[in-house]
């Protein structure tokens, strides 16, 4: 099942609430909370879409970036154990602890 919804760029996170009846969702990938709702499939979609224009209308009226940006810099915390198991297999794959996981990370998006 397909929780997610995309237009012009953007994408959403979709849920349903059993206890409101309705489904509904939250823009990702940007630095507002910005949300949407709707009975129906079909309305959920519209509200998604009205919700992405008015975001992007937003953001040209106030200047801001329409999408949060990235520094492309991740800090994880690990237990210490996990760490050396991943040091050690980056090594033996003769590449730096960096390199292997960016490999293993793009990996899982596929």
């Amino acid at each position: 099942m397909n929780k997610h919804l995309s237009y012009r760029g953007f994408k959403a996170q979709v849920e349903f609430s059993a206890d409101d009846n309705v489904f509904w969702g939250r823009l990702l990938g940007i630095k507002d909370e910005v949300t949407f709702e709707g009975e129906t499939v079909d309305g959920l979609k519209a509200a998604f879409k009205d919700a992405v224009d008015f975001h992007i209308e937003l953001c040209e009226k106030t200047g801001e970036r329409h999408k949060k940006t990235y520094s492309g810099k991740v800090m994880l915390r690990l237990p210490n154990t996990l760490h050396e198991k991943i040091a050690e297999a980056a090594s033996l794959s003769g590449k730096s602890l960096n390199e292997w996981g960016k490999d293993v990370l793009e990996s899982a998006l596929k």
